[in-house]
């Protein structure tokens, strides 16, 4: 059976990856036409992005990144930006 949640539920859950890394927590969502285009996940003390991203507040994860919605939400490893960064001029 297919549970619905109001996308209200969701703000401030924590998120992880499906590799068990505690990514953030929902801040808020994107609603394009009537469907949900992504989340706005906040990087939280202790969380991946904050030691990925130092002093920035957060990332958008595109909706099609998101594998399940209960009690945390669950995202693909893919949605994580690597810490790897060349330092070339973008």
């Amino acid at each position: 059976m297919l549970k619905m949640k109001k996308v209200t539920e969701t703000y401030d859950l924590k998120v992880f990856t499906d590799a068990g890394d505690y990514f953030g927590d929902i801040e808020d969502s994107i609603i394009q036409g009537n469907k949900v285009f992504g989340w706005k996940i906040k990087a939280t003390k202790n969380s991946f992005l904050s030691k990925v991203l130092g002093s920035a507040k957060g990332v958008i994860v595109p909706h099609q990144l998101v594998k399940a919605v209960g009690d945390i939400l669950i995202i693909s490893k893919n949605a994580a930006p690597t810490s790897n960064v060349d330092g070339g001029d973008d």
